[in-house]
């Protein structure tokens, strides 16, 4: 009973990561304009995403303008795109497969050790999803740190961490942490110790004993 929470904890932990993956990847929050340096404006704040750049305005009003050419952006930006889409749809393979491994599901009920075994694929694949957009969020930050204590960049072009990058980097820990946990619902190899033989019963006596 006691496993079976364990997979069930596993389970909720890696699909809260995989919802927020999909959040992180959505939200144009991933860099923030710094407010660093002399000259700071404060009636607008800029950032951009993996697939948009924002200016909000003091007002409240927000203008958003999409990426128009896939190739007229960064390596960093692409392979971070393409990482979080990879670890958003092995996410959702694994979702299905573990859901196939559950305990509390009927699905092959009558094969346990298969069972078991699919829940732990199902985590094996929450942990290449999360390492997927552990190492895209990581990337992407790490680009940032780059350009912002590079000093040929400018001051006014100086970007930090957004929320969106926060939010990629709990998603990849609790889908790791979830994977780990259902591949924790791995099945012990049995130890088989052979049948006893029988020992051979006397046969009764038949006959009277003579001296």
């Amino acid at each position: 009973m006691a496993n079976a929470g364990l997979q069930l904890l596993g389970f909720i932990l890696a699909f809260l990561g995989w919802i927020g993956s999909i959040v992180s990847t959505a939200l144009p929050q991933w860099k923030i304009y710094s407010y660093a340096g002399d000259n700071i404006v404060t009636a607008q704040a800029i950032y951009e995403g993996l697939w948009m750049s924002c200016v909000s305005q003091s007002t409240g009003q927000i203008q958003c303008k999409v990426f128009d050419s896939l190739l007229n952006l960064n390596s960093t930006l692409q392979a971070t795109r393409a990482l979080m889409v990879i670890g958003i749809l092995l996410g959702l393979i694994a979702i299905f497969v573990a859901t196939v491994g559950m305990k509390c599901m009927k699905c092959l009920e009558d094969d346990e050790v298969q069972k078991m075994r699919m829940a732990v694929i199902g985590g094996v694949i929450f942990l290449i999803a999360g390492l997927a957009v552990l190492v895209a969020t990581a990337w992407y930050g790490n680009r940032i740190v780059q350009e912002f204590y590079d000093p040929m960049t400018p001051v006014n072009a100086r970007y930090e961490f957004g929320q969106a990058l926060f939010t990629g980097w709990a998603a990849a820990s609790l889908c790791l942490l979830g994977g780990a946990l259902l591949c924790c619902s791995c099945p012990r190899k049995t130890t088989s110790y052979p049948t006893p033989r029988p020992y051979p019963k006397p046969a009764p006596s038949s006959g009277k004993d003579y001296v």
